[in-house]
């Protein structure tokens, strides 16, 4: 079966954000992925500390096919240089998968199938 990474922000801890009702959307487009013969996970960070190993983690867990990139890593322009440790860690710990980029929480599963074809 073929896997997908999702990595993101978690909704819960940006300020304004209705957390529950993003982590809902988030959720919903995860279990989205089964529809397609895709085994997912998602894995969603604070921008502390705790989010480089929390990263590293999820991508040395399994031989990832991709890993999809969410807009609120890449987004904001004051996340540039966040953006660029996700890329570089994706790049060292899941060599072999290829990235993708969503547009929103509700089309990671369009952004994986690009690369999983």
């Amino acid at each position: 079966m073929r896997s997908a990474l999702v990595l993101g922000i978690d909704p819960h801890l940006v300020p304004g954000m209705d957390g529950d009702a993003i982590r809902a959307a988030l959720d919903a487009e995860l279990a989205r992925f089964a529809d397609h013969g895709i085994e997912a996970s998602m894995t969603l960070v604070g921008l502390n500390e705790s989010a480089e190993p929390a990263l590293v983690d999820a991508l040395r867990e399994r031989a990832w096919d991709v890993v999809v990139i969410g807009g609120g890593i890449r987004k904001p322009e004051p996340l540039l240089t966040f953006f660029e440790l996700v890329v570089n860690l994706v790049r060292q710990h899941a060599p072999g998968a290829a990235i993708a980029f969503n547009t929103t929480g509700g089309d990671s599963v369009d952004a994986a199938q690009r690369w999983l074809s």
